[in-house]
């Protein structure tokens, strides 16, 4: 059990991290203060030091809690696919969903996510490496097991493939999040699913 001074914590954190996503997705991170993050997360600045050294550290430990996030319901709905005894097309498929159902609820997270990986010159740079490969090798699992099962080409470039699900995924989420919000999930997982599965060329 964990103790309630680091649940405590852990709840001050979550607080923090919702409070900066939104307001850096709103102001951009030079923009935006850690006293405009403290108030909005309604804890005094004080706090915001004792959990993070700085608003840059601040900034690393969300994009890492997020993409951590994702990676667990990625690897989650791979893991109850191959529960059920679904094929490795079927786990794609479920991660797909899950990918949909992050972006759904953490829609200002994702935004800046995705505009943080094509910044070059941040201090967070390397973290952000690292925690987009922890997401995209749980897809890349996926592929190779399907791969030497034979459900899947031996011609696939197994780690470009997974990017591009990912990809696909994030950038076509903020697409109907952005401009066609009254479009039900099931109704875009049902596109993307239509590509996974190749079908798009009509044989």
């Amino acid at each position: 059990m964990e103790s309630s001074s680091s649940t405590r914590r852990q709840a001050t954190r979550q607080k923090l991290y919702e409070a900066a996503v939104t307001l850096i997705a709103e102001k951009g991170f030079s923009a935006t203060t850690v006293d405009e993050i403290a108030e909005r997360a309604g804890v005094a600045k004080g706090t915001v030091y004792y959990n993070f050294k700085s608003k840059t550290e601040l900034f690393e430990e969300l994009l890492r809690h997020g993409v951590g996030l994702l990676t667990a319901s990625l690897r989650s709905a791979a893991e109850e696919t191959a529960e059920r005894g679904g094929t490795r097309v079927d786990a794609l498929d479920a991660m797909i969903r899950a990918g949909l159902t992050f972006i759904d609820r953490y829609p200002a997270f994702t935004q800046l996510y995705v505009a943080e990986l094509w910044r070059t010159n941040r201090a967070w740079q390397a973290t952000l490496l690292v925690v987009r490969q922890e997401a995209v090798a749980v897809v890349e699992d996926v592929l190779r097991e399907g791969v030497a099962n034979g459900e899947l080409s031996q011609e696939i470039d197994i780690p470009l493939t997974a990017a591009a699900l990912v990809g696909m995924v994030l950038v076509a989420a903020l697409d109907w999040k952005a401009f066609q919000p009254e479009r039900p999930m099931d109704d875009v997982h049902s596109a993307l699913s239509l590509l996974l599965h190749g079908r798009v060329s009509g044989h």
